[in-house]
């Protein structure tokens, strides 16, 4: 409404907005949507051997919990991802903050992780039955597998730094060391939490994958594997659980840290 002349401005009533769900609950029913179709699709077949209801596999998995056997391959799977996820971060830290400070090596490192990112994760493991023991199998290949996502990100994040204040720190003859702890490493934050997360993820699969083809003594994927010559679908999706539960407790753990660094950067 448009005031005449002489008359006070009239206020617009105030917009109202749909109030929005919790990610949570988001969340929650998207997996109770997940569930659903899965139920509907058991029933669908009628064929346990094909697609097992998921209240037959909560079943078979919570059973498998109450076995040392399970225990003790869940173990050693967290283990093997765990040691190579920490290798790789280790290695692809280096390199990468190495290749981020020099265009050189950048280009030096390109084309070999372009060559590793396009290698079949297949390849990679049926190589390192080769050369490793079985229990090395899956942590030679989860590592190989997750360096370059985590050099690639790393420089990234280090080129990602204002020039104008490293320009400055040099301006004013600031140590190098304390010019990478205050400037670089701050800047890069951002992308050493995405680059850790995204290799870690990365690991439990490719761990799990060199376990199946590998066999060690204690895994979730030799577990996996026995079940499929068993024929027991249902244990197969139970132990298959096993391992997206330690992606989504991985991606839950990054989650809180990616949240308390938004809020020292807003506080800070």
């Amino acid at each position: 409404m448009i005031p005449q002349p002489g008359q006070s401005k009239v206020e617009e009533p105030p917009k109202t907005t749909r109030p929005r769900l919790p990610a949570t609950a988001d969340s929650l029913l998207a997996i109770a949507v997940l569930l659903a179709i899965w139920k509907l699709g058991a029933l669908y077949v009628d064929r346990e051997i094909i697609l097992p209801a998921p209240e037959r596999v909560f079943q078979v998995f919570w059973g498998l919990l109450q076995s040392a056997r399970f225990l003790t391959a869940l173990a050693a799977t967290a283990a093997r991802g765990l040691l190579a996820f920490t290798i790789a971060l280790t290695l692809g830290s280096l390199t990468g903050f190495l290749a981020g400070l020099s265009p050189r090596l950048q280009r030096w490192l390109q084309p070999s992780l372009q060559v590793i990112k396009a290698t079949p994760v297949l390849a990679i493991v049926l190589l390192a039955m080769i050369w490793f023991p079985s229990t090395l199998v899956p942590v030679f290949s989860a590592v190989i597998m997750s360096y370059p996502i985590v050099a690639t990100e790393i420089s990234a994040g280090v080129r990602s730094v204002d020039r104008r204040l490293v320009e400055m720190a040099k301006l004013f003859r600031v140590a190098w060391l304390h010019t990478t702890l205050h400037i670089r490493i701050p800047a890069a934050a951002p992308h050493i939490l995405a680059a850790a997360r995204n290799a870690l993820g990365l690991s439990w699969k490719v761990v799990v994958a060199g376990e199946v083809l590998s066999q060690p003594l204690h895994a979730l994927g030799t577990g996996m594997q026995n079940a499929r010559i068993m024929l027991e679908t249902s244990e197969v999706f139970a132990w298959a659980a096993a391992g997206i539960l330690l992606c989504a407790l991985s991606d839950g753990i990054f989650d809180l840290l990616a949240l308390a660094f938004r809020r020292k950067k807003v506080t800070g």
